[in-house]
Order: C-alpha cells, then structure tokens, then sequence
C-alpha cells in the first residue's frame, strides 16, 4: 500500500512540473547539528541573524509539523532557456523569472489535494526556502543527490540548478536511501571561487559569498571584497558552473522556466 502511495505521488509530482522526488522519515538531523553548530560559532552566516534562530526546528521538522512522519522533497529545474550577454552584470540564474515561492507554493498545494484525494485525511505543510527547513539536507537523505564541496546539492543525472522543496505530513511512506558523494577528488568549485568562501570542503563561508554581498548584507561591502567579484551583480553561480555535475552540454534537460511578465 505504501509503495503504491509513492508511485502515485510521485507521478502526480512530475505532472506538476517537479524534477524528482524523495522520501525519507521524520526525525532529528543528528549529522547535521553539530555541523549548524560549529557554522554559527563560526560566524559564517555573517549578518544573517535569521539563521541564529530556531535552532531546534532546524533540525527536527516534528517540531514544524504537529505527528511528522515523512519529509517528501522535489526538486524543480530552474535553468533559463535564455544565457546572459557576458558583458552584462550578472544575475544568479534562479532569479531569472517570477518569484519561485508562490509558484512551487502552489505546485505543492495541489499535490497536497491529490494525497488527501488517493490517501484520505493527510496534515502537513509545505515549504519552498521560507521556513527553518535544511532542504538541501533533506533532499540528500531523501535520495535525490549527494552534497557537494560547494554545499549544494548535486543530482548525478540533472545537476545543482534545482529549487528545493518540501512537503511535511503526517502519513508514513516508504523512506529512499541517501546517495554517495560522487565529488571525489574534484576541486574546481574551491579552486573557481572568486572570494574564498569555500573554506574547505562541503563548508562554505557566507560571510565570504558573493551571493551574501549582492542579496543579504545591507551595509557597505568590505573594501578587501571589491573588485573581485567577476561582474555579477545579484548572485553568483561560479561554483556550479564549474561543477561537472552542472554540464548541460552533454546531458539534454526538460527545463522548467518560469520568464518573467511582461
């Protein structure tokens, strides 16, 4: 019954215009508390005080949802159909269309009405990157790829350029098995890094990210900071574009774009 559950969702999930799906139980990142830990102690969340809170929460998605028994996390494909003028200033590619979050919302909104209508009476909620969810934690426990020396998560057929998100229920199904790490002894995300913020492997420095510097920090950039980073403007994709996980020309993708209005 469980199994036939999974497969009907997550058929229903790729009609909605979701890459993959996963599953896997509701519990405590063990693995991951200290590594949270150690990160803040470190200030690298820089001045994104936000991550200090919910700690728990953060880690056990019980506490988010009232009996969690399994976290389903899809990924939806954000690379555009259309490429930036190298002269331009650059813009990080999932920022290319309408805000994700309504969308993908929405998407899991109708997925939730399909599993009350194929299971009966399902609590949970959803999540796209607006709660205290480790998602790319999830999506790795899930099965849906492994994370890489960048800390994003790597789908071995599709690349890092996926939103990530996640439905919390109440209804036990089948859990996947988490992927290997398939990075081995690759180090071009580290080496191409253009302000060092990978400080060593699977471990990235926020404070030091060209993405926090463009989005998240609202004081000046620190004088040692410019000139370095490479045009981009609001983001910044160096890390997976070196990725040879992220190598579009030799693996065709059904993309999911979403331009903007005009």
């Amino acid at each position: 019954m469980k199994k036939n559950h999974r497969d009907s969702i997550k058929s229903e999930a790729l009609r909605l215009g979701f890459s993959h799906v996963g599953f896997s139980k509701a519990g405590f990142l063990e693995q991951e508390a200290p590594r949270l830990e150690r990160w803040l102690s470190q200030n690298m969340h820089g001045k994104m005080s936000y991550m200090e809170r919910w700690f728990d929460k953060r880690l056990d998605p019980r506490l988010l949802v009232d009996g969690a028994k399994t976290v389903i996390s899809l990924l939806l494909n954000y690379f555009p159909e259309t490429k930036q003028r190298d002269t331009s200033p650059q813009i990080s590619k999932y920022a290319f269309g309408r805000d994700y979050h309504f969308i993908i919302k929405e998407k899991l909104q109708e997925l939730m009405v399909f599993m009350r209508a194929e299971i009966g009476e399902v609590n949970g909620r959803a999540f796209v990157d607006s709660a205290p969810v480790l998602d790319r934690a999830w999506a790795q426990k899930s099965g849906l790829g492994w994370i890489g020396k960048n800390a994003n998560l790597i789908h071995p057929k599709s690349g890092s350029f996926f939103f990530i998100a996640e439905l919390i229920v109440d209804v036990e199904l089948e859990e996947d098995a988490p992927m290997k790490d398939y990075c081995g002894t690759c180090t071009r995300c580290i080496d191409a890094c253009p302000t060092n913020a990978i400080v060593q492997p699977h471990v990235v420095d926020g404070s030091k990210c060209i993405s926090y510097f463009t989005i998240e920090l609202r004081e000046a950039i620190p004088n040692r900071y410019k000139g370095e980073f490479q045009n981009w403007a609001f983001g910044c994709d160096v890390c997976q574009d070196v990725c040879p996980g992220t190598d579009f020309r030799s693996r065709p993708l059904k993309m999911i774009y979403f331009p903007m209005k005009s």
